[in-house]
């Protein structure tokens, strides 16, 4: 009990572990051990042919009607049109043409339902795969994927989210997002602006404070301790820092990723992939649109458009997009029901009926999953539950939906508790 206490002792007010707390928590081997221990246990079985997940967040929650399930000419179609994809049949909302061109890649699921209709439970819920219910935590999807793909001996986190997202929950810090907030630029606190000798001095004054440690019976503790130190050291002269900068990547790249804050994140997620990053988020924000959501629209749509269709062509271009698992999802819909608020009319939350795009990691693109009706109300077609989803993202990923996690007083909870992989998902 008193380990987990500690586990959580760095997080910030929100859950999540910052970049200075990555690096101190590590060099004080704070509530390290129990983790430590699990990683060498399982270290072989966790590699799993590289397989990596690069989750594309819309936060605020996109329409459907707007994004992949137009319904242009009906009472609630508003002012969106559809457009062709490269895929015969599909239809997208017209504000996504790259995403058109690249549909052969991307499978959209239109029958998704949920249970949770307020924005942080929502975003609970789809990033974790259970209901904010009890005093449990649950660890984002991101941890688990760390813990169960990632290299405990890495010596750059398994976990990075560009921008805010959810904790590792009771899983801990060893498995937390280390979060980065500008893209392209090295993240803050892992340059060290000491000398090598300094640096040397500050290591042998340590490791005598932890040797009279030791001699008071704490052994153990001292050892994943200096452990967790050595990693954050690594860390700091780690060669594949260079994956969260731009100094190699051409600039003919950078731009057809786009300039924006979304389509730099989706590089960075892509650079941080090809250095053994088994899991990256990107971070979408702008898209709870209560009002004025056709121009809001077409602000937001065309930085997600070209990074993320950029983002399918460059993974598969380098060989990457079979191993690596796409989303592109937000936390719930939005009401077909167009409202009157003020300045412009938008849509308010809905959680019947809402959408997704899922990519790579053997899913068959080209193909749309679900159905709602003419004016985007009900789902008439092979609904998605939230359980279905994570049993599919777990089957992409090649992880056992079953597992068991254990919360901090040794209760086994399922990693998905129930569902059934998406039928027609996989090719």
């Amino acid at each position: 009990m008193q380990t987990d206490a500690l586990l959580h002792l760095n997080l910030n007010r929100r859950g999540e572990l910052s970049r200075r707390n990555f690096l101190q928590s590590a060099a004080l081997g704070i509530g390290g051990s129990s983790l430590l221990s699990q990683f060498r246990l399982h270290a072989e079985e966790l590699k799993k042919e590289g397989r990596s997940c690069i989750l594309l967040w819309l936060a605020g929650a996109p329409s459907q009607m707007e994004t992949w399930d137009p319904k242009p000419g009906t009472p609630n179609g508003g002012e969106t049109k559809k457009i062709q994809t490269q895929s015969p049949g599909v239809e997208i909302a017209h504000y996504w043409p790259k995403i058109a061109a690249a549909m052969n890649e991307i499978a959209v699921i239109r029958a998704m339902t949920g249970k949770e209709a307020a924005h942080e439970r929502g975003t609970y819920h789809l990033h974790t795969g259970h209901r904010m219910l009890g005093i449990e935590k649950f660890p984002h999807f991101g941890s688990v994927v760390a813990r169960e793909l990632g290299d405990p001996q890495s010596d750059i986190p398994n976990f990075v989210s560009i921008g805010q997202t959810l904790s590792s929950g009771f899983l801990g810090v060893q498995v937390a997002p280390f979060i980065i907030d500008r893209p392209g630029q090295l993240p803050d606190n892992v340059v060290n602006s000491t000398s090598d000798l300094r640096q040397r001095r500050r290591l042998a004054l340590l490791s005598q404070q932890e040797a009279e440690f030791a001699k008071a019976g704490a052994t153990e503790l001292v050892k994943e301790q200096s452990e967790l130190y050595q990693k954050a050291n690594l860390m700091m002269t780690s060669p594949r820092l260079k994956a969260f900068q731009f100094d190699d990547e051409p600039a003919a790249m950078q731009e057809a990723y786009g300039k924006s804050q979304t389509g730099q994140g989706l590089l960075v997620a892509r650079r941080l992939v090809e250095a053994g990053v088994p899991f990256v988020e990107v971070r979408s924000t702008g898209w709870d649109m209560h009002s004025s959501v056709f121009s809001s629209m077409a602000r937001r749509a065309p930085e997600v458009d070209q990074g993320l269709s950029q983002l399918l062509l460059d993974l598969k271009q380098r060989g990457l997009l079979e191993k690596t698992l796409v989303l592109c999802m937000g936390e719930f819909g939005r009401t077909p029901k167009i409202n009157a608020r003020g300045p412009a009319p938008g849509r308010d939350h809905w959680v019947r009926n809402f959408n997704l795009l899922m990519a790579g990691a053997g899913i068959k693109g080209g193909q749309v999953i679900g159905k709602t009706d003419e004016n985007g109300q009900e789902i008439t077609e092979d609904p998605v539950q939230v359980d279905d989803l994570f049993q599919s993202m777990c089957k992409a990923m090649q992880m056992d939906a079953d597992m068991e996690l254990h919360t901090p007083v040794g209760r086994p909870v399922r990693l998905v508790d129930g569902g059934a992989v998406i039928k027609g998902l996989f090719g």
